[in-house]
């Protein structure tokens, strides 16, 4: 590595002296003016925008963190290309307050808005004060405790990416009640041996298709990637596919991205920029994010009528649950609550209460974010009543004394892994211990596959495995298994003409797992709908209730 600028963020003006004087080659007994000291940052600034490579400049500000961005060369060969890579450096004691933040700012979201979670559907809530608080500490709940399960077992082996079969045992020892709609749904497909991410394909699971899971189960992975939007995107994809696909997908990268992004700049602009060119130019999350920019540079004092516009524009499957849940008005309400807060984490978090729906869903995404800017530090300072105490109350064999200091903890342990393992550094300063992160540009990195062509690919790959168990020795999971994804696919006739006595006998396995019957037959999406028909069709019943 050549010597280069190296941007940083630090904590006192002595300590930028210090650095400033050294890439200048001044001695470090040796006295600088600050008038020299400000020529100079204003000609670095001026070099640096020439090369166009430049999103943020240092600026001399006594007792407050400091950012700078700068180009540094890959290694001698990319150099002598021409080719450059940016980083950003940020304590270890600056990291580690953005990520308690996003954190808490996630738990705040969450839990105080569940009082306001469905309740302002046809027209907005009327939320006039707000004042943060967790009196009696934090809980689990679905919007962090199931990425809590994961950030743990990530932590324990080391393994960013857990194998798909890994994720169902989690599930499966962790993940059993306290969970609705799709993720209930996924849960019961790995009954059956049907592992993630088959778990969260539309063909499969009749809640994929527009459920919010890809972004209320995303915000732990930006926050464990700073500066690294890509890799946050393929992190928060590998887990949020459990159960979902096509354009929630689209969400995970959105805010996945967003998240890593605030890290680096506080101008939501610039931040809602980032999280668009990480969404498919295709995707109808894009022409939602951005009728909602468009809506609020046209109402900016107005926000009921931008959720007025909203409910109009996305709210089309007469009050049915992807009107209360689906990804497009909440992906909506979520940006609106960025833009109307103005950076202001109360009011963010008020206008997300206020423009409804899955109301506190959308807080804690829009809080992770805010929270990341404003640092924990700064949300002590606001002499809110919070807790340090994560209650589990949900998640079986997991700890029982976690904090929320704890959770960040290992969210830090993850970042310091990423941040190295993604090229970056780990150095000492001055006795502080700094990350240098090399920059990700923010890209998309799933784009949005076609239906069809989706349900044709998955028909084609399962169809052998469907054979395969239906001639073979199989077990009865496996039959039971294999007679879903026929009926899934549509092969349900032609499993039934070829292997006529093991098809009966798949049937009767399938038969034998009510807990995803059930799910089946009580979904109310249309997915579920046609799923129920074919089933109908081939003898499988709605499960009896069980008497108490």
């Amino acid at each position: 590595m050549q010597p280069g600028w190296h941007p940083i963020v630090l904590r006192s003006e002595a300590l930028l002296r210090r650095v400033v004087q050294t890439c200048l080659g001044v001695s470090k007994n040796a006295q600088m003016s600050n008038r020299d000291f400000n020529r100079y940052s204003l000609i670095q600034e001026q070099e640096m925008k020439g090369k166009k490579a430049i999103t943020t400049v240092f600026a001399v500000i006594p007792a407050i963190a400091v950012l700078f961005v700068c180009t540094l060369p890959v290694d001698a060969a990319s150099a002598a290309a021409g080719a450059s890579v940016q980083s950003v450096q940020l304590s270890a004691e600056t990291l580690a307050d953005k990520i308690r933040g996003g954190l808490l700012g996630q738990l705040l979201g969450n839990l105080n808005g569940l009082k306001h979670e469905m309740k302002y559907i046809n027209q907005p809530g009327n939320v006039e004060h707000y004042t943060p608080g967790l009196p009696d500490g934090a809980r689990t709940d679905d919007d962090t405790d199931i990425e809590w399960v994961y950030i743990v077992a990530m932590q324990r082996s080391g393994n960013t990416f857990i194998p798909s079969q890994s994720i169902s045992s989690l599930w499966k020892s962790h993940i059993n009640h306290h969970i609705w709609c799709s993720n209930n749904y996924a849960r019961q497909l790995m009954e059956i041996g049907i592992d993630p991410p088959l778990t969260g394909c539309i063909a499969l699971n009749p809640w994929a298709e527009f459920n919010i899971s890809g972004q209320f189960l995303c915000e732990s992975f930006g926050l464990i990637a700073p500066g690294m939007p890509q890799t946050a995107a393929r992190i928060g994809l590998h887990y949020t596919h459990v159960g979902i696909e096509g354009e929630p997908a689209q969400t995970t990268q959105l805010f996945t991205t967003m998240i890593a992004s605030a890290f680096i700049t506080d101008d939501m602009e610039n931040i809602l920029n980032a999280g668009f060119a990480a969404v498919d130019p295709e995707s109808e999350i894009r022409s939602i994010v951005a009728d909602v920019r468009r809506w609020h540079r046209q109402h900016r004092l107005d926000w009921r009528t931008t959720r007025r516009l909203i409910k109009q524009k996305y709210s089309r499957h007469n009050g049915a649950m992807r009107d209360k849940n689906g990804y497009e008005l909440n992906t909506a309400a979520t940006i609106s609550a960025l833009l109307y807060g103005k950076g202001d984490f109360v009011e963010t978090l008020r206008t997300a209460f206020n423009f409804g729906w899955d109301a506190d869903n959308n807080a804690a995404t829009a809080a992770t974010i805010i929270g990341v800017n404003k640092g924990y530090k700064w949300m002590q300072q606001q002499g809110w009543n919070i807790q340090d105490r994560y209650h589990n109350t949900t998640r079986e064999e997991m700890p029982k004394d976690e904090t929320i200091s704890s959770f960040a903890n290992r969210l830090f342990t993850l970042a310091d892994r990423l941040i190295i393992a993604r090229g970056g550094q780990k150095y000492i300063v001055d006795g502080q211990t700094v990350y240098r992160i090399r920059l990700e540009k923010p890209a998309n990195i799933e784009p949005l596959p076609n239906p069809a062509d989706l349900f044709t690919h998955l028909r084609t790959k399962l169809k052998p495995e469907i054979d395969a168990s239906l001639t073979s020795g199989s077990t009865p999971r496996q039959q039971a298994r294999a007679a879903y994804l026929a009926i899934c696919l549509d092969l349900a006739e032609t499993s039934r003409k070829q292997h006529p006595d093991q098809w009966s006998g798949a049937l009767a396995a399938l038969n034998n797992y009510p807990g995803l019957l059930k799910a089946l037959f009580d979904s109310p999406t249309p997915a579920a709908a046609k799923l129920r028909t074919r089933a109908s069709a081939v003898g499988i019943k709605k499960p009896q209730k069980q008497k108490l």
